[in-house]
């Protein structure tokens, strides 16, 4: 069975897979490690421009290591996910000084650099150096789980452990790189979450899940996600023709982007709320301030969280005290600061 299993994805990928990609056949492993960065959680259409972006911009991992943590957040902007841009940047400054721009070439040196797991270290090993390590992210889960027909949950310990041997047993060691493509892109073109196409599957005539009408089952979750709501309400403060904005610090979302002040509260609020609020004051000082224009909410979906914000024109400026920990920024500079994507997108009007 896992040797039909084997030789069926080989002869998919050689006769029908048809799924384009720039980094495919890429044998770069600078190229191949940022094509993986970008794409962690991420959709291949959406990360396809950025991928296109950085390597015009810095060709080599040598540029990007010299690149300034600014310019690489701002090329960033829109992608989401920045803890991935700061980690790339570590990892790509790590190779520079350490390895003298040399990629490392053996999957524990690659699984040592910043924000590299081991999906990641397994893709770049076996793409760039085809070495035997099998690829596990959620295309393969879903296409051994069905295939397989197991019910072992893929976010517990024990699955974990299972669906890990699973896909080194039927990972053929002479065509690592091949196959690890191969079985990612077949997840995504033929084994999808949802209306997979079966009917046309060469695998589907052992495919247990296809017999006995699991597909639409496994692979199983034991935990549900949770989603958080989130309420910002940003202050547009200006000084003259100047805006107040800071850089985000600690370990929550969006980390070393910049942002306006802003209030989080645990629920919606009223305007008038929110200005009598301890934190408002706080902000803007204690004088007679109203809500010049109040812009309609704007949402942003993250995994685990959803952002409902509100932007809010506060004046008059002269009764505002310069905020704390805020700096007055020109229109021209605010061009060259990376913003959350809400953000971006309110400044696009």
């Amino acid at each position: 069975m896992k040797q039909f299993f084997t030789a069926g994805i080989l002869a998919w990928n050689e006769l029908q897979n048809d799924r384009s990609m720039p980094w495919k056949q890429e044998k770069d492993p600078y190229r191949i490690w940022l094509s993986e960065i970008i794409l962690q959680q991420t959709r291949v259409e959406q990360g396809r421009p950025y991928y296109e972006r950085f390597i015009s911009a810095y060709p080599t991992i040598t540029e990007l290591a010299d690149a300034p943590d600014e310019e690489v957040f701002r090329l960033w902007q829109g992608l989401g996910y920045y803890a991935r841009c700061k980690n790339m940047l570590a990892a790509a400054r790590t190779v520079a000084r350490d390895g003298n721009g040399r990629f490392p070439n053996t999957y524990e040196g690659i699984s040592a650099l910043k924000g590299v797991g081991a999906y990641t270290a397994a893709a770049i090993a076996s793409f760039a150096y085809n070495l035997p390590h099998a690829v596990l992210d959620g295309n393969v889960y879903r296409v051994l789980a069905r295939f397989f027909g197991i019910d072992t949950p893929t976010d517990t310990t024990a699955g974990k452990k299972l669906f890990t041997q699973l896909a080194q047993d039927v990972l053929p060691v002479q065509q690592a790189g091949t196959y690890n493509q191969a079985i990612m892109d077949f997840g995504a073109v033929v084994c999808k979450p949802q209306t997979p196409r079966c009917k046309s599957c060469r695998l589907s005539s052992q495919c247990v899940a296809f017999q006995k009408g699991l597909t639409d089952l496994v692979p199983v979750k034991s935990k549900k996600l949770r989603i958080k709501k989130r309420y910002f309400y940003y202050l547009l403060l200006s000084k003259g023709a100047l805006r107040y904005v800071r850089k985000r610090t600690g370990k929550d979302i969006w980390e070393n982007l910049h942002e306006f002040p802003m209030i989080e509260t645990p629920a919606p609020v009223s305007d008038a709320e929110l200005l009598a609020s301890p934190a408002f004051r706080a902000l803007v000082g204690p004088g007679a301030v109203t809500v010049e224009q109040a812009f309609p909410e704007r949402k942003q979906q993250l995994t685990h969280q959803t952002i409902h914000a509100r932007f809010l024109r506060i004046g008059p400026e002269k009764a505002i005290l310069p905020p704390k920990g805020f700096r007055a920024v020109s229109a021209a500079e605010l061009e060259l600061l990376a913003f959350p994507k809400i953000i971006v997108d309110f400044l696009k009007g």
